[in-house]
């Protein structure tokens, strides 16, 4: 990635714990870097850590502070007036009419809805760069069922919002209410900051790719909201799903067996199975797996057509990109001995793969200080498979804000945690004035886009 990525994450690092009476909130120790200052880009600072401490002793900072903590009331009943619009993925509009609407509501001016449909805001800065938030419009189909069959809109009780739609949609809620307590104390950004609401993150991608593709390599910076930063994602695990379909003559029993479909499907399935042993390996995610074989409809007559599924998955871009090529060759192989013309179509692919010094990056020891803060331990983790994909493929830095958000998702009994969506509005709005408010060294190269984008 050369030495500008480098920069851009002040590289190399070495964390050292310091003491609890050093640390941002009573009992939770912190981290700092002993990095020297030069590891930055120059004239910006290398440690999250003590730009935190600044903007917790900062009154304008504090009060958005409380403004977000007392907002646990109002925040959910927006919950349940976003969470209650039926919004499965490709059906988005009109829950995205509405979170537009709260963000022009605040005061931003620059609010659109996207053909995917995004919703997309920016709060100018004055670098020409950017820091994007991401939050996920679209559900489950089964969850539009569920809300469909409900026949009403979820209900608040104690620390929960019950009913179905609530458990994806608190991060939006979340990163609404941060919004309002950044606008409302005055935040004017170094970097535009962007609040964008992005469609079909569950089948394809949709809105990620367009709002990536729109910023270019304005983009410094990606945070997707997933939860309170229990977990911070810093790599992307590549997931490329593939239907493999085979056709041969269909007829009767009676007319004879060869050639038959299934012997194609078969022996490409066992061939690649055993092909595959060598890859498989739990420490780099890599695996490949055929969970669906389909074919055929009575005993009696030999089909036309059939499939079966392939999974193949690692944290490395390049080793799935490998194992596509070796499917093909043995599917080449094996159309030439059984002669059943066999071929790959894609049903999903996520992109993905690991830049290099993610894990010391500004962007996610910001995050970390800022979980920390909240008095959460958050597990790093390499292998992110969310929107945070699509920017990380491309060599953009991304992570992904990951926590327990309630329970039953895609039935009846959905939750939301109203505690857990407060926590994540908290750490969007530090992280929001870590990130864009220029102190920290997030300038610099966005790496280089990787072969299978």
């Amino acid at each position: 990635m050369g030495a500008a990525l480098l920069a851009l994450f002040g590289l190399p690092l070495h964390a050292t714990p310091v003491s609890g009476s050093e640390s941002l909130a009573e009992g939770v120790p912190m981290v700092v870097s002993d990095v020297l200052a030069e590891k930055a880009p120059e004239g910006f600072l290398d440690d999250p850590t003590s730009v935190l401490r600044r903007i917790l002793a900062d009154p304008q900072w504090v009060s958005g502070l409380s403004q977000v903590r007392e907002a646990r009331n109002s925040a959910a009943e927006l919950l349940v007036e976003i969470g209650g619009i039926i919004s499965p993925s490709g059906r988005e509009h009109e829950r995205a009419a509405r979170v537009a609407d709260e963000l022009r509501s605040m005061g931003i001016q620059e609010v659109e809805v996207t053909g995917a449909p995004n919703v997309v805001a920016r709060i100018p800065g004055r670098s020409g760069r950017a820091v994007v938030f991401i939050s996920t419009l679209d559900d489950l189909q089964t969850v539009a069922l569920n809300q469909e069959a409900a026949g009403r809109p979820p209900t608040i009780r104690g620390d929960r919002v019950e009913g179905p739609g609530t458990n994806t949609s608190t991060v939006t809620v979340a990163m609404l209410t941060a919004a309002r307590a950044l606008v409302d104390a005055g935040f004017e950004p170094e970097h535009d900051l962007y609040l964008v609401g992005v469609a079909e993150e569950e089948t394809g991608l949709r809105g990620m790719f367009e709002i990536v593709d729109q910023l270019g390599d304005r983009a410094l910076a990606y945070v997707d909201i997933l939860g309170d930063g229990s977990s911070i994602s810093y790599g992307a695990l590549s997931i490329h799903w593939w239907r493999i379909q085979g056709e041969g003559p269909p007829g009767h029993s009676l007319g004879g067996g060869l050639p038959n479909v299934n012997q194609g499907l078969a022996r490409a399935v066992d061939r690649i199975l055993d092909w595959s042993v060598p890859y498989q390996d739990p420490a780099n995610r890599t695996t490949v797996n055929v969970s669906i074989l389909r074919s055929g409809e009575v005993f009696n007559h030999k089909p036309a057509e059939g499939w079966f599924s392939l999974d193949l998955r690692s944290l490395e871009a390049g080793t799935v990109t490998e194992m596509e090529e070796g499917v093909q060759a043995i599917l080449a192989e094996v159309e030439a001995e059984t002669g059943i013309p066999l071929r790959m179509e894609p049903e999903s692919l996520v992109p993905g793969g690991q830049i290099p010094g993610a894990l010391e990056s500004v962007l996610v020891r910001s995050s970390r200080a800022v979980a920390e803060h909240l008095g959460l331990d958050p597990n790093l983790n390499p292998a992110g498979s969310s929107n945070m994909n699509v920017a990380v493929a491309r060599g953009i830095p991304a992570i992904g804000l990951g926590g327990n958000r309630g329970g039953e998702r895609g039935r009846p009994e959905e939750w939301a945690d109203i505690p857990a969506m407060m926590r994540t509005a908290e750490h969007v709005y530090l992280l929001a004035l870590l990130l864009a408010g220029g102190e920290l060294g997030l300038e610099g190269a966005t790496g280089q886009e990787f072969d299978e984008l």
